[in-house]
């Protein structure tokens, strides 16, 4: 069975050929991230417009290094959503437009079920039941996955989801985008202990995240040193540091530290509780260095083992 998978949910034009279910043949990843870099943040507009670009060469390029004609595809799968509407609708219609030209089967496929069970595209795939963590710019969830079709969320973002909150801090700071990436980076020169951070548990025995707390936390901490003029808008920048007790280094290693302290309690006792046979963490996010390291220490504790994915099926794909 040979799939020919479209992604298009946010600012990535992917396409990529599998061969049941686990072999890759293909993956091509068209990144917006220059488009997006001066904004601090993704363009919804600007991403449908670059996809509308690049889709079609994407496409062709992932069928060259399968080195497959599309009538050899078995069938087209393309992401449904969530994600962002306009930038969604453009791999939708083409994945159509080749469905209904060619006669194949079209297949539409959970954004974030996908993050999921890219795990099971690694040589040695996890065994079911797991927990699942999917973390990314725009979700932050917690699944129970017993087999391919029983997915079950058991806790969630009430706010901003953790990627988001990675974002927003480093565009209030200044330091670049994209901003998980930037803040991953500096914080391993940073001390995690500098700043005691809230984190937040909500009641007792919550599976659900909050992560604008946190964001708003490290902005007020800074501006109870910096007199910035106007309430928004205003980065960081290098005279404007020197007003600060501590280094940025070490505002966002206290900012990340609390962040993944969250992320893996949370996901600790999911998978107590749930009795799971492995935890398997995805998404943008589980890119984050320190969040790695630290699930590998608990999961570890909890003598479960932990599947994370490679960084290039970690972030969005159509694998």
């Amino acid at each position: 069975m040979i799939v020919l998978g479209i992604e298009s949910s946010c600012d990535e034009t992917a396409a990529a050929v599998v061969e049941d279910g686990h072999r890759i043949l293909s993956s091509v990843v068209a990144s917006q991230t220059v488009i997006h870099r001066s904004y601090g943040g993704v363009v919804p507009e600007l991403a449908s417009r670059q996809h509308v670009k690049v889709i079609i060469p994407v496409v062709s390029e992932a069928l060259q290094r399968a080195g497959l004609e599309l009538s050899a595809v078995d069938a087209i799968a393309v992401t449904k959503g969530p994600g962002l509407v306009g930038s969604l609708l453009v791999g939708i219609g083409v994945a159509k437009g080749l469905a209904y030209a060619t006669g194949k089967p079209l297949v539409a496929v959970n954004h974030l079920e996908g993050h999921i069970v890219a795990a099971f595209l690694e040589e040695s795939p996890p065994s079911f039941p797991v927990v699942a963590l999917v973390v990314s710019g725009g979700h932050t969830n917690l699944y129970v996955v017993n087999n391919y079709s029983n997915v079950t969320l058991v806790g969630r973002t009430r706010d901003d989801a953790a990627g988001e909150a990675f974002d927003k801090v480093a565009k209030f700071l200044d330091l670049g985008y994209p901003g998980g990436v930037v803040i991953d980076e500096l914080a391993r020169s940073g001390n995690p202990s500098a700043i005691s951070f809230p984190r937040a548990y909500l009641e007792k025995d919550s599976l659900d995240f909050s992560f604008s707390g946190i964001k708003t936390a490290v902005v007020n901490f800074v501006r109870k040193y910096v007199d910035f003029n106007q309430s928004e808008g205003i980065g960081i920048s290098g005279a404007v540091a020197k007003q600060l007790p501590v280094q940025i280094a070490d505002i966002v290693a206290s900012f990340q530290e609390a962040v993944v302290d969250v992320l893996v309690v949370k996901t600790c006792a999911a998978a107590q509780r749930f009795d799971a046979s492995q935890v398997v963490v995805a998404g943008g996010v589980a890119a984050n260095s320190r969040l790695r390291e630290r699930l590998r220490e608990e999961v570890t504790r909890l003598g479960l083992p932990l599947m994370l994915p490679r960084a290039e099926l970690c972030t969005d794909n159509a694998a």
